[in-house]
């Protein structure tokens, strides 16, 4: 018996780490060696067609409470203009912190490029080029991530409407902001005029859109902004992925706060948030990194999540404007954000934004230990540094509770010879062997679950700290010391998960041994098949268990000391 059930523990211990090396294939973006899922089949569109890469809002009478979004690219009718068409032309504007490119199509925003953010987490090389988030790749296999907005209500211009831009392409020295401006021709009676103001030192832009009445007849247009988005990978958090965080549309409204919705249910057109609101924003939202539109708070706006074609989805908002008289102008101010999930510029940009920054439901707990983390980090200077400062502060603030346990588990060590023989003596009456040893512990006052409590009570402040360090930007290609370049990468080396598997092994070998043979061995496997997990894991989660391990074998070797039990290794032993 004790020969099948090694053989099934080892079965089961193999099977897990195929499956974590299935799953780790799937996170860098490679085929599953499993029941790989094929690409899915990318619509041709004609390079550099804002309209059929990202799919265009048609025109459409309906009010906006309740208007249908449509799901088809490219529905569009072509705009009718009363001035020639101005050529079409992609430039870049420059300022201290961003690299934006704008398509003369509709005024859109089609490339991020973050001067000060590294393209890649190092991995101890060094990364040199910088980071882009939105993007617009023509044919098939381009990835689209833009920023649009326009008209509809009626044929009026929108953002495959071609138009006129002027403006300065760069912040100039001694400037602290710049404005560039967009002027469709006259559609429908509509002139729409987009001015995007950059500032320095922002990742936040404001756009006002100028809607201007040339006809004779009143006006009663309705803005939208949306976020396109495609190229989404098919990895996604789970428990054999660990390391992912959320990606995909969010939208935050005052009433039902952050909502994340998830691609699976567009499609299969479940997706719940609340459609109506006056105030939040809608965001499109990965590790590290997320953009934004933001109406100002009253505004009245309809939000809408949709699947535009294949694995290209949009997440907006649209408004209706006041009715325009002829000869008449009304313009709808409106925020883009598009930069890294640093908190407290997000807390400052807009009140619920820093949620994009994904702690899930430990965010009660994670945003003050950011906090305390931050503020460590202001006198040390250092995140690795930082990060075994932090873990030593929570060790700290626990001490006593946890204390309570190592005294139990110091009790249970000391008396374990006698429950030993017990065992051994009672091997072939279960019944009173209970009984025996419920009389041992009631005489020596011991819980044998006294251990558990006070770790059970910590879980979750561990856990909310270990969502902190996976989705903090600050930790991307933050060096600590040596060979340690980047805290966001696994170690090139595998120094730290190797001295974070022996940390592991030697506090297993504190601990009492359970009475039951087949318990003592799980509790051997159970560690090393939860260090393997740890070879892929960024460096400063690593550390932040070496930590923890170093700290609670300190704890508990100085606990059993004082209650003169002498720390002692029990080694593992696997005879039948």
């Amino acid at each position: 018996m004790n020969d099948i059930r090694r053989t099934i523990l080892w079965v089961v211990f193999g099977f897990s780490l195929v499956l974590l090396w299935d799953q780790w294939q799937v996170h860098n973006g490679r085929q599953a060696t499993f029941f790989p899922q094929p690409k899915p089949a990318a619509t041709a569109s004609a390079p550099g067609d804002a309209a059929s890469a990202a799919g265009a809002l048609p025109a459409a009478s309906a009010p906006v409470q309740g208007q249908a979004v449509p799901s088809a690219p490219g529905t569009a009718a072509p705009p009718t203009t009363t001035a020639a068409q101005a050529p079409r032309e992609r430039f870049t504007v420059t300022t201290d912190l961003l690299r934006l490119t704008f398509d003369t199509d509709g005024g859109s925003l089609v490339r991020t490029e973050f001067l000060q953010v590294s393209a890649e987490s190092s991995e101890g090389k060094g990364g040199t080029s910088t980071f882009v988030l939105l993007q617009d790749q023509p044919g098939p296999t381009g990835k689209t991530y833009v920023a649009q907005s326009g008209l509809i209500g009626g044929d009026f211009p929108n953002h495959t409407t071609p138009m006129a831009v002027s403006g300065d392409r760069e912040l100039k020295p001694g400037s602290d902001e710049l404005k560039v401006r967009f002027e469709s021709p006259v559609v429908g009676g509509v002139k729409l005029v987009k001015t995007y103001t950059l500032k320095r030192g922002h990742y936040e832009v404001g756009v006002t859109h100028e809607v201007i009445n040339n006809g004779g007849q009143p006006v009663a247009p309705q803005l939208y902004v949306q976020l396109v988005r495609g190229g989404f990978s098919d990895a996604g958090s789970s428990i054999m992925n660990p390391t992912s965080t959320f990606t995909g549309p969010a939208v935050f409204t005052a009433d039902q706060k952050f909502q994340k919705v998830e691609l699976s249910d567009i499609d299969k057109n479940k997706a719940d948030f609340q459609k109506e609101a006056t105030a939040g924003y809608v965001a499109m939202v990965q590790h590290y990194f997320a953009s934004a539109w933001i109406l100002p708070d009253g505004t009245r706006r309809e939000n809408f999540v949709r699947k535009v074609d294949n694995n290209r989805y949009s997440v907006g908002m649209i408004t209706p404007l006041a009715p325009v008289a002829p000869g008449a102008a009304a313009a709808q101010d409106a925020r883009l954000f598009a930069g890294p999930q640093i908190e407290k510029m997000l807390e400052g940009i807009y009140p619920g934004l820093d949620l994009v920054k994904d702690y899930g439901m430990f965010t009660i707990l994670a945003k003050p230990l950011y906090w305390l983390m931050d503020q460590i980090h202001s006198v040390l200077g250092n995140w690795g540094w930082s990060i075994m400062a932090l873990v030593l502060v929570i060790k700290i603030a626990f001490y006593w509770l946890q204390a309570k346990g190592y005294e139990s588990m110091a009790r249970m060590k000391a008396i374990n010879p006698r429950v030993m023989q017990l065992r051994e003596r009672y091997k072939d009456n279960p019944q009173q062997m209970q009984q025996e040893m419920m009389r041992i512990y009631r005489e020596e006052k011991v819980n044998p679950l006294g251990g558990c409590f006070p770790i059970m009570i910590q879980i979750p402040v561990f856990i909310a700290l270990y969502w902190v360090l996976l989705t903090s930007v600050e930790m991307r290609n933050a060096p600590w010391i040596g060979w340690i370049h980047d805290l966001a990468s696994p170690d090139p080396y595998y120094i730290l998960p190797l001295v974070m598997t022996l940390t592991t092994l030697l506090q297993t070998a504190l601990n009492p041994v359970p009475p039951d043979p087949m318990q003592a061995k799980l509790m051997w496997f159970m560690p090393l098949a939860f260090s393997v997990m740890f070879f892929f894991f960024p460096a400063g989660l690593v550390l932040y268990w070496i930590t923890n391990n170093v700290l609670s074998i300190a704890q508990q070797w100085l606990i059993n000391t004082r209650m003169g039990v002498p720390p002692q290794f029990n080694l593992p032993r696997f005879k039948s």
